[in-house]
C-alpha cells in the first residue's frame, strides 16, 4: 500500500488492503507510540472508539478495541457517530485518543482508519510516520511489551455519546431554527441519526432522506457526492434549504429552495460574512485551499476579508487555523472546520450554521450565496496512473504550461494526486465553461498518456 497514512488516516479496501490483523496492529502501535511520547504518563490511559455503518466497521471495530485494550488503554466504545462526535468526545471526556472507523466518501467496500490525539485534534505527521513505522517493525515478529493482569485496558459501551454531541450542537447554535423547512440527506452513513435530531431540536421542520444505513448502501447514489435526490427533495416539499453529508459526516454541501448546489466555498462565504457580523472572524482572515474557486477568492477581496490558501485537505486548513489563530475554514468539498466549536470539519455544525443564517437574516439561502459569482470550474479524476510522478513528468509539465497560457489572467490550472485514492484530479478554471472542459480534457489525456 506504500505509505499506510493518507492526508486523511489509513484507507483502503476492507478485508483486502485493510484488514483486521492491520487495524489491531495500528491500535497497539499508536498505544505504544502515545505512550512513548509521555501522552499516557502518570494516569490510566483512555481512548474513544466510533465507527460509521458500513458492514466492515463491525470486524474492524472489534479488532481495534482488542489492539488498545491488548496494549492497556481503556476503551469507550460510542458505536455509530459521525467522526466529528469522536472528535469531539475524545475532547469532552478527557480521552487520550480517538479513533474512527470510517472511509468517509469511499464507496461501501473501503474503509479507514484515523486516530485524533488528546482534545481531539488530529495526530501530528510524525506521530503517525512512527506509528506506521513501529508497526513494522512489529509485523514481522518483534513481540509487543503486553501488560497482563490488571494491566489490560477495559472495554465498556458509552451510550450518552449521542446525546452529549447533540447536546453540544444545539449549545453552540447563535439562534433557532423554527420557521425554516429541512430536507437532510444523510448518506445512510453516521449522522443518520444525529444530525435529524439535531435540526429538530433547533427548531427545524425536518425531511430526512437517505438514513436508513443497513450496512452496505452508504453513499450508495446519495449524500454529498449523489445530489439528484436532495435537489429533488427540496423542491417537491418546499423547502427552504437542503443539506447533504458524506458517509462520516465531516462534510455538507447545501441546496437552495430552487434546488440549485451551494458548494463548500459558497457557505464558507456566507458563514465567513456571518462571523465577522458578530464580530467572531479573527483577524478578519478566512482560511481555504489551493482548490477553491476562484470567485471565492474574488469574493473575499471585494468584502474586505483576507483570505490565506494552503495545500489540499483539511488537516493542513487547520494547522493554518490553530498556528496563526484563525476561526474559520474550509474546503470546496464541503470540510468546513469553525474552531471555536469543533477540532475537525463537522458536517452538522456546517448545516446547522448555515441555517442559522437564512433563520437569522429572514434571507433565502440562494440570497445569500450571491456574495460570490463561482468561475466555471471542471474537474476530471483520471483514475490508474502513477500519482508519484505528477510533478517530475516533464511531458505533464508541458502540457500545464501551455494550458496556463491558453488561460491567462481570467482562468488557472491545478493537477493534484489524490492522498485517499489512486487517482489524479486535474482541476481547470476559465471564464468559459466550454473553455475549461476543452482544457481540462486535453490535460486528463496527457496525464494517462504520461503517467499511465
Amino acid at each position: 500500500m506504500g505509505r499506510l497514512f493518507g492526508t486523511d488516516g489509513v484507507r483502503g479496501v476492507a478485508n483486502a488492503d485493510l484488514t483486521a490483523e492491520l487495524a489491531l496492529g495500528l491500535s497497539v502501535a499508536a498505544a505504544h507510540v502515545l505512550a512513548e511520547a509521555g501522552t499516557f504518563e502518570g494516569h490510566r490511559p483512555t481512548a474513544v472508539v466510533g465507527r460509521d455503518p458500513r458492514a466492515s466497521g463491525e470486524f474492524l471495530e472489534a479488532a481495534v478495541v482488542a489492539g488498545l485494550a491488548s496494549a492497556g488503554v481503556d476503551v469507550l466504545r460510542v458505536g455509530v457517530l459521525p467522526t466529528p462526535a469522536v472528535a469531539y468526545l475524545t475532547g469532552a471526556l478527557g480521552a487520550d485518543l480517538g479513533v474512527m472507523l470510517s472511509a468517509s466518501h469511499n464507496p461501501m467496500p473501503d474503509n479507514g482508519i484515523k486516530f485524533f490525539a488528546r482534545g481531539g485534534h488530529k495526530l501530528a505527521d510524525e506521530l503517525e510516520d512512527r506509528i506506521e513505522s513501529v508497526y513494522e517493525e512489529h509485523r514481522s515478529g518483534e513481540p509487543w511489551d503486553r501488560p497482563t493482569g490488571e494491566g489490560v485496558g477495559r472495554v465498556r459501551t458509552y451510550d450518552e455519546g449521542f446525546d452529549n454531541y447533540v447536546a453540544h450542537l444545539i449549545g453552540v447554535l447563535p439562534n433557532r431554527l423554527d420557521g425554516l423547512k429541512v430536507v437532510l440527506d444523510e448518506a445512510h452513513g453516521a449522522a443518520s441519526r444525529v444530525s435529524p435530531e439535531a435540526f429538530a431540536r433547533a427548531g427545524a421542520d425536518v425531511v430526512t432522506i437517505g438514513a436508513d444505513p443497513d450496512g452496505l448502501n452508504i453513499n450508495d447514489n446519495c449524500g454529498s457526492t449523489h445530489m439528484d435526490q436532495l435537489r429533488a427533495a427540496v423542491v417537491e416539499h418546499g423547502a427552504d434549504l437542503g443539506i447533504a453529508h458524506d458517509g462520516d459526516a465531516d462534510r455538507c454541501l447545501a441546496v437552495d429552495a430552487q434546488g440549485d448546489d451551494i458548494d463548500g466555498d459558497q457557505i464558507l462565504a456566507v458563514l465567513a460574512l456571518g462571523l465577522r457580523e458578530a464580530e467572531g472572524l479573527r483577524k478578519n482572515t478566512v482560511v481555504a485551499t489551493v482548490m477553491s474557486n476562484l470567485g471565492f477568492k474574488l469574493a473575499m477581496e471585494r468584502e474586505g476579508i483576507e483570505l490565506v490558501q494552503t495545500a489540499v485537505g483539511d488537516r493542513y486548513v487547520l494547522e493554518s487555523m490553530k498556528n496563526e489563530g484563525y476561526a474559520l475554514g474550509g474546503e470546496q468539498s464541503g470540510h468546513v472546520i469553525i474552531l471555536d466549536h469543533a477540532t475537525t470539519g463537522d458536517g452538522t455544525l456546517t448545516g446547522l450554521m448555515l441555517a442559522a443564517r437564512v433563520a437569522a437574516t429572514g434571507r433565502s439561502l440562494a440570497d445569500l450565496v450571491s456574495v460570490m459569482d463561482r468561475l466555471p470550474q471542471v474537474l476530471i479524476n483520471v483514475p490508474d496512473v502513477d500519482r508519484s510522478r505528477v510533478g517530475t513528468s516533464p511531458e505533464l509539465a508541458a502540457a500545464v504550461a501551455d494550458a496556463e497560457r491558453e488561460l491567462g489572467s481570467t482562468g488557472r490550472v491545478l493537477l493534484r494526486p489524490s492522498g485517499t485514492e489512486p487517482l489524479v484530479r486535474v482541476m481547470v478554471e476559465a471564464a468559459d465553461t466550454d473553455q475549461a472542459r476543452s482544457v481540462a480534457s486535453r490535460l486528463a489525456d496527457v496525464v494517462k498518456s504520461a503517467l499511465g
